[in-house]
């Protein structure tokens, strides 16, 4: 099990610095997941910290040693690829077991890790099959067993879910989650799914343009974002996202919402943007606001509302087995205690 450092890491690529200065403590035996969108850096960092890209400046300590100029193979590291990559002619067991073969290790040590490595992910029935002979699921499950029998210090998936159905994975994403329980090693995961993110790490980077926008466990992420871009990433659906001007008393106003801000919050004529989760807007009859539903989304134990007040658009979820149709008028309200707020200007949170 190793910590990694990443301290003023620059990658270029041309002209182009897709990652910028960038400073990262990856603890020992965490998950770490890196969010962001596509192009965002976040697959260009796994590659560096592996040693499959060269870096333009900075330094990269793995396991208190410094790697940042080492070969892959030196890092002690385990990686999990989007594609499987699996050799088609070879069984499960070669597969796995073809890294250690390579590398000279005794056969018996092979055999002990493959199948050590086959248990944990329920391949010990699969070990004489052919990639050909396997589901999507299975698959991934070898290529992540490939990884595991290196034994490695720190783990590293390359959005490794991402050609599997919704079924499979969910499926998986539970099983990396017990495999860390189980192994207690260092992974760093890259994914653009916020579900992959929040259901699996123990701590969140959200990246954009190269940059870490915030570093904090799901809950700290998820309900203080640091900025409207964290803000808009995380949550499904989105954030309801309300800009405002703050009155001379403190009140903030846009036609459709007018609340009372804490004391020293914000200046008079300050521009905002209010961030409400769509679980913290409640459907009740003694509401402050009225809107007006525009559509209803049934997902099985719950219903997204979405609805316009004042021209200002909102969703809402709601669990509570009601009938609502498109077009009628409901009354609600908001936890204001749960609100973000950011300034309009810099888009940073407002404490």
């Amino acid at each position: 099990m190793s910590g990694v450092n990443i301290q003023g890491l620059s990658i270029k690529f041309g002209a182009n610095e897709v990652i910028k200065g960038l400073d990262l403590q990856v603890r020992e035996g965490e998950f770490l997941v890196l969010l962001g969108p596509s192009g965002c850096g976040k697959s260009t960092l796994l590659h560096s910290i592996a040693g499959l890209i060269d870096v333009s400046g900075g330094s990269i300590h793995i396991g208190g040693q410094d790697m940042t100029d080492a070969e892959p193979s030196e890092r002690g590291i385990g990686m999990v690829f989007q594609s499987y990559a699996l050799y088609p002619t070879m069984t499960v067991e070669k597969n796995m077991s073809f890294g250690l073969r390579v590398a000279g290790t005794p056969k018996a040590e092979i055999e002990r890790r493959v199948n050590k490595a086959a248990q944990m992910l329920q391949l010990t029935p699969l070990l004489g099959r052919k990639p050909a002979q396997l589901s999507g699921g299975q698959r991934q499950r070898v290529a992540i067993g490939r990884a595991l029998v290196r034994e490695a210090g720190v783990f590293l998936f390359d959005e490794p879910l991402s050609n599997l159905d919704a079924k499979l994975r969910a499926e998986l994403r539970r099983e990396l989650k017990l495999l860390h329980q189980t192994l207690g090693s260092t992974m760093i995961y890259v994914t653009h799914d916020q579900v992959e993110a929040m259901t699996l790490a123990s701590r969140i980077v959200v990246m954009k343009g190269g940059v870490i926008q915030q570093i904090g466990t799901p809950a700290e992420v998820y309900e203080t974002p640091a900025n409207l871009f964290v803000a808009g990433f995380l949550g499904a659906p989105a954030i309801n996202l309300v800009p405002v001007t703050v009155a001379a008393d403190g009140v903030t106003v846009n036609g459709a919402l007018s609340l009372q801000l804490a004391a020293g919050r914000a200046k008079a004529g300050q521009q905002l943007v209010l961030g409400i989760r769509p679980e913290h807007v409640r459907l009740q009859a003694d509401g402050r606001w009225r809107a007006t539903v525009e559509l209803v989304e049934p997902m099985g134990n719950h219903q997204v509302v979405w609805m316009t007040s004042g021209g200002q658009g909102l969703s809402v979820v709601v669990h509570d087995g009601r009938r609502i149709t498109a077009g009628e008028t409901l009354a609600f309200d908001v936890d204001e205690s749960l609100l973000s707020v950011f300034d309009a200007a810099s888009e940073l949170r407002l404490n």
